[in-house]
């Protein structure tokens, strides 16, 4: 049985899907992109400050599900422009110190026109 979680401190979803979901004892997180949860709007301008916000948003959604991101498994990253590769990766690993696997491609177009949206999975 799965168990959805919804948070305040992390983006409320925008669409017919979960902030995430805990299904046993492992968590998946909708794909995060740089909105404040406090104001609901992007503020966050560059590949960094954005990649800053996404992660505080998956640390929350984390939080909430009786994870960590230490517990993170696997991450699946979007970048709206791959020329942001190495300043993307320069706060990831701020964040993703425990090296999760991950996946990381470029894509025409995100939500909202920002940079980077990140997903994940991660043990409960």
């Amino acid at each position: 049985m799965s168990k959805i979680i919804e948070t305040d401190k992390a983006p409320k979803a925008i669409g017919p899907y979960s902030q995430a979901v805990v299904c046993g004892n492992v968590v998946y997180t909708s794909g995060q992109i740089a909105i404040n949860p406090e104001t609901g709007n992007v503020e966050a301008e560059t590949i960094e400050t954005q990649t800053e916000q996404v992660c505080k948003n998956i640390k929350e959604l984390l939080t909430a599900s009786g994870s960590g991101i230490d517990k993170v498994v696997k991450t699946t990253c979007f970048l709206k422009n791959m020329e942001d590769f190495a300043a993307f990766n320069a706060v990831y690993e701020k964040y993703f110190v425990s090296k999760p696997a991950r996946s990381c491609v470029a894509v025409k177009e995100l939500p909202k026109n920002v940079l980077v949206e990140i997903d994940t999975v991660a043990e409960v």
